[in-house]
């Protein structure tokens, strides 16, 4: 690989921190001038039925999908329209019951402000985020929230940088406090992400992902310790319920209590006079079908132990849940 010979790595990381620094500083600048027009804004869509319809040019359209993205996945319907094919015909998509959120540094591109005067026909409220409240896009909105920076981070002070750091931020802080004022819960954004790691924490039951009752090894309390272990060994979950005539839990044997039992007697010991109730332990860690699986994953973890067994509320057993079934289902 060539580089360029105008490539200096000190210049390179000297421009880095530059950059970091003034982006850091426009957003910081931003927090000292939020005001009653970002309380209003956060009224004016909790106000309204419909969707937020997010439109940007370039840079600022970027910024405005990736809003778009954050309201819809945090309780705010939301969409984005380009401006340029909303004037050929995807105009059609803002109703009535909707607010339309414009962003634009400069306040005046050109595809974006020849559509404000049909928005405020349909009678439509308008957002804005720009860095310029006296611009076109400025005064048609009906509230405008002020991104403007100093300078940006670009060395020609061209290139889109600080400002569009300004809009994502000051877009995240409007979708932060529209999730706090509806009473958006973690469990209501894994549902808007049932395919990734959160949603299959919060979404994934026990129930889900649990072995049933007819593949749980269990015997009753008189069955010899010959019976248990085949049980066991039949099954494949390294150990085996005990229950009563009513199928309660009364106790668990494991591979592990096997192992125990034999060192404490001598490998020659005659065990086979032994029941599971002599070699069982009693009261043994049980969860509820309908829990989290990753409560589940948390008692196993708490407890040093890779299965646990799945009771109804009478104790009844239902089936069984080990680490490998977490582990296939992404749970841990």
């Amino acid at each position: 690989m060539t580089l360029p010979p105008s490539f200096d790595p000190a210049r390179a990381l000297a421009l880095a921190r530059e950059t970091l620094n003034i982006e850091a500083q426009a957003v910081i600048a931003l927090a000292q001038r939020v005001d009653v027009s970002f309380v209003r804004a956060i009224e004016l869509v909790l106000g309204i039925p419909g969707r937020v319809v997010v439109m940007g040019m370039g840079k600022s359209g970027h910024i405005g999908r990736k809003l778009a993205a954050t309201l819809a996945s945090t309780g705010t319907p939301a969409m984005f329209v380009h401006p340029a094919e909303a004037s050929h015909g995807d105009l059609g998509m803002i109703t009535g019951t909707d607010v339309v959120l414009g962003i634009s540094n400069s306040g005046e591109s050109e595809e974006l402000t020849a559509i404000l005067p049909l928005i405020k026909r349909m009678g439509v409220p308008l957002l804005a985020i720009t860095g310029r409240r006296d611009s076109t896009l400025g005064r048609h909105a009906d509230v405008v929230l002020d991104a403007s920076v100093d300078k940006e981070a670009c060395p020609h002070n061209l290139a889109p940088t600080a400002s569009t750091t300004a809009q994502l931020a000051l877009g995240d802080a409007l979708a932060v406090a529209l999730l706090d004022a509806r009473g958006f819960r973690a469990d209501d954004f894994a549902r808007s992400h049932p395919g990734g790691a959160l949603g299959r924490k919060l979404l994934t039951h026990v129930s889900d992902v649990m072995r049933v009752v007819a593949d749980t090894p269990s015997v009753g309390p008189d069955a010899g310790l010959m019976d248990l272990m085949r049980e066991i060994s039949a099954k494949g979950l390294g150990m085996a319920a005990v229950v009563d005539a009513e199928g309660r839990v009364v106790g668990i044997f494991t591979d592990g209590d096997l192992r125990r039992l034999i060192e404490k007697t001598g490998s020659g010991a005659d065990l086979r006079a032994l029941r599971a109730r002599d070699v069982m332990h009693p009261n043994p860690r049980t969860v509820r079908p309908d829990a989290l699986a990753v409560e589940a994953a948390g008692l196993m973890e708490a407890s040093r132990i890779t299965s646990v067994l799945v009771v109804d509320d009478q104790g009844r057993l239902l089936g069984a849940l080990n680490s490998n079934d977490l582990m296939r289902a992404k749970v841990i």
